[in-house]
C-alpha cells in the first residue's frame, strides 16, 4: 500500500530564494510522493518575478506584501499575519524555506506557532556576528532554533549546527541547489546566449578584453562603503584602461543614488540596470574577476573558475576562501584597488586562485533534499 502524499509548501520572496528553491520545487512536482504548493511574499517583486517566469513556476498564492518605504518589522508583521491564515486553511505537512531573509524568518516563526514542520535549506551559515550580515545572521540563527530538519550545503555548515546542539539526525549534508540551478541555466545559455543589456558588443566579440563584474548591495555596505567601492572602480578604470568594469546596480534607491553620485563616467565603466538571471550568469562566466558582497555569487563563481574578491569584513561562506578561489578583502577603496590590481597584472597570482571544483555542490543537491523529505 502506497503512503499518503506529503503536502509541501515552499515559501519564497526574493530572487536568491527563487533561484535556489527552483530545482527543488521542479523536482518535487515530478515525484508522486508530494503535493507541492508555492507561496510568494513578493519581498523583492521586481527581481523575483522574472526569476519565477524563467523556471516556469507560478505561485499558488501571491501575498504582495511589499510597500514603498516599508520597514523590516512592518513587512515581517504583515507576513506573519497573512501566512498564519494560509497555514490554518491549507494545513501543510512541511513548510520549506531557503536562506536568511525576512520572508524566511516570518515563515519559520509562523509555522512554528502552528506546529508545522520546518525544513531549512542552506542551513548552518554563520559569521558569528549579528551585525554582519545584518539582519541575515540573526535570521538564520533564529530559524535554526525552530527548524525540524536542516539541509546544510557543506561540512562546515553542518559542523556549525552540531556545535550549536542540533541533533545529528536532523542534519542532511546536501550541497547547495544554487549549483543545480546554475547547471540548468548554463545548458540553456550555451544553446541560446541571452542578450546582456547595456554591455558593449565588443565584450562578446573580443575575448581578449578583460571584464571585471562588480555587485554590491548588502545593507551593511550601503552609504560610505558603497562610495568606497565606486571610488575604487574609478581608480582601477583609470589604471587599467583595457579592462571593462560592469556594475549591475541594485534597485535599492539608497544604493543607486550613491552609485550615480560617486561613480565616474568612463568608456570602460558600465553602471547598468539589474540583470535577469540568464544574462547575469552569462556575464559571470565571461568575467575574468568578480568583486562582490553577494553570498550567491560566492557560491556560483567557482563553477566558472572565476576568482572572487569578497568586499566584506566577514563571510559565512569560508569554503571558497579555504580552497583559494575567493579572498576576503573588506570594502575599503585602497584595499580593493590593491587586490584587484594584483590579480589583473600578476598572472601567477591569478592562476593560483583558479580551482577546478566548486566546494558548494555538484548539481545534485535538490535530489538529496527531496530524498530526505520523502524519508521524514
Amino acid at each position: 500500500m502506497s503512503l499518503p502524499r506529503k503536502n509541501l509548501v515552499f515559501v519564497l520572496g526574493t530572487r536568491p530564494e527563487a533561484i535556489k528553491l527552483a530545482p527543488v520545487i521542479l523536482g518535487a512536482k515530478e515525484r508522486e510522493s508530494f503535493n507541492c504548493a508555492v507561496w510568494s511574499t513578493g519581498q523583492h517583486r521586481e527581481l523575483l518575478d522574472p526569476m519565477l517566469a524563467y523556471f516556469q513556476i507560478n505561485p499558488d498564492f501571491e501575498l504582495n506584501l511589499m510597500q514603498a518605504g516599508q520597514s523590516l518589522n512592518l513587512f515581517a508583521s504583515r507576513a506573519i499575519a497573512e501566512l498564519d491564515q494560509l497555514f490554518v486553511r491549507q494545513k501543510p505537512d512541511i513548510v520549506i524555506v531557503q536562506g536568511d531573509t525576512t520572508t524566511v524568518l516570518a515563515t519559520a516563526l509562523t509555522a512554528f506557532h502552528r506546529k508545522i514542520k520546518i525544513a531549512h535549506i542552506e542551513a548552518g551559515l554563520r559569521t558569528f556576528d549579528l551585525e554582519s550580515p545584518w539582519p541575515e545572521e540573526a535570521n538564520r540563527v533564529i530559524v535554526s532554533r525552530l527548524a525540524h530538519c536542516h539541509f546544510a550545503a557543506t561540512a562546515h555548515a553542518r559542523d556549525n549546527l552540531l556545535r550549536e546542539g542540533v541533533e545529528p539526525g536532523r542534519i542532511y549534508l546536501t550541497g547547495n541547489p544554487v549549483v543545480d540551478a546554475l547547471m540548468m541555466a548554463s545548458v540553456h545559455i550555451e544553446k541560446y546566449p541571452p542578450i546582456v543589456p547595456q554591455v558593449p558588443e565588443i565584450i562578446w566579440t573580443n575575448s581578449e578584453i578583460p571584464v571585471v563584474l562588480v555587485t554590491c548591495h548588502r545593507r551593511e555596505n550601503v552609504s560610505e562603503r558603497i562610495a568606497q567601492v565606486c571610488q575604487a572602480i574609478n581608480q582601477l578604470a583609470h589604471d587599467f584602461s583595457r579592462v571593462h568594469f560592469v556594475f549591475p546596480v541594485h534597485p535599492n534607491p539608497a544604493v543607486s543614488a550613491i552609485v550615480r553620485s560617486t561613480l565616474f563616467s568612463a568608456e570602460n565603466v558600465h553602471a547598468i540596470s539589474p540583470l535577469d538571471y540568464l544574462p547575469f550568469i552569462r556575464l559571470m562566466g565571461r568575467s575574468r574577476l568578480i568583486l562582490t558582497d553577494s553570498g550567491g555569487v560566492q557560491e556560483e563563481a567557482p563553477t566558472f573558475h572565476v576568482p572572487v574578491l569578497v568586499m566584506r569584513n566577514k563571510t559565512e561562506r569560508p569554503e571558497a576562501i579555504e580552497v583559494g578561489i575567493s579572498k576576503l578583502i573588506g570594502p575599503e577603496a585602497q584595499t580593493i584597488i590593491e587586490e584587484t590590481s594584483r590579480l589583473l597584472s600578476d598572472s601567477s597570482t591569478y592562476a593560483s586562485m583558479i580551482r577546478k571544483e566548486n566546494p558548494f555542490g555538484d548539481g545534485k543537491a535538490s535530489e538529496r533534499i527531496l530524498n530526505a523529505l520523502e524519508a521524514l
